[in-house]
Parts: structure tokens; C-alpha cells; sequence
């Protein structure tokens, strides 16, 4: 799974995720890809079950990209623990995700194949997502 060798702090704060994405927004290595809809919080997990669905699909043919990174760290406290006494030990990583950006990006197999490979990736993660297409010049 994926996650940071180092970090500068070891806990994060929750945030919020405003706004629409500024950064991986067009198709920039691959022919087709999936675009996020809504902000949400996409863990490592997630994004390699993902990974698996597509790759698997595709039979290995082709090759995927993937355009987003966990590298915010989600503490969370043991269970039935009282109230107080700081903040829980660092449990997983996710990635902040903004409506637009690019998740995956697939090159070298048919449309098709494409299209149905990246639903199953969809199926597994947490937010709407739209197949979108590299437009021909």
C-alpha cells in the first residue's frame, strides 16, 4: 500500500476539503481516465483495491497511472478509551480529493476496456467518478 517514507509532523489536522481541483485536471499521460465528482477522502486501501480491480480487468495489457497520492495521516484513538489525554496514534493514510482531479489514467487498450475497467476501479471507491476521454486534435 502506498504511504510516505517521512513526513515533516507525524498527525495531521481533519480540514476541510473546499474548492474544485487545480492540480492533475486533464489527461496528461494516458487515453482515458476517471475524474473525480465530489470531495472526499480516498484511503490507501481504497486506492489499492482499485488498483487491483483495474489492472486485473485489463489483463495486464496496457499501462495505469495513478494520480493521487495518501499522504495525509488519519489518527484514531483504541477503542473504548475515556475522553481526553490527546490525540490517537496515527492509524492510516488517505488522499485529499478535490471534484476534477484525475484518479487513474489507462493507455493501450481499447475503449471498451477501458471503460469497463475503470467502473470496477470506481466500484471501490468512495466518491462519483466520470469516465473521461484524451479529446483528439
Amino acid at each position: 500500500m502506498l504511504q510516505p517514507m517521512r513526513t515533516k509532523f507525524r498527525k495531521a489536522h481533519k480540514g476541510r476539503i473546499k474548492g474544485v481541483a487545480t492540480s492533475a485536471m486533464n489527461l496528461d499521460f494516458g487515453e482515458y481516465g476517471l475524474k473525480a465528482m465530489e470531495p472526499d477522502r480516498v484511503t490507501a486501501r481504497q486506492i489499492e483495491a482499485a488498483r487491483r480491480a483495474l489492472t486485473r480487468h485489463m489483463k495486464r495489457a496496457g499501462r495505469v497511472w495513478i494520480r493521487m497520492y495518501p499522504d495525509v495521516p488519519v489518527s484514531k484513538k483504541p477503542l473504548e478509551v475515556r475522553m481526553g489525554s490527546g490525540k490517537g496514534a496515527p492509524e492510516f493514510w488517505v488522499a485529499r480529493i478535490k471534484p476534477g482531479r484525475i484518479l487513474f489514467e489507462v493507455d493501450g487498450v481499447s475503449q471498451q476496456v477501458a471503460r469497463e475497467a475503470l467502473a470496477l476501479a470506481a466500484a471501490k471507491l468512495p466518491i462519483k467518478t466520470r469516465f473521461v476521454q484524451r479529446i483528439a486534435e
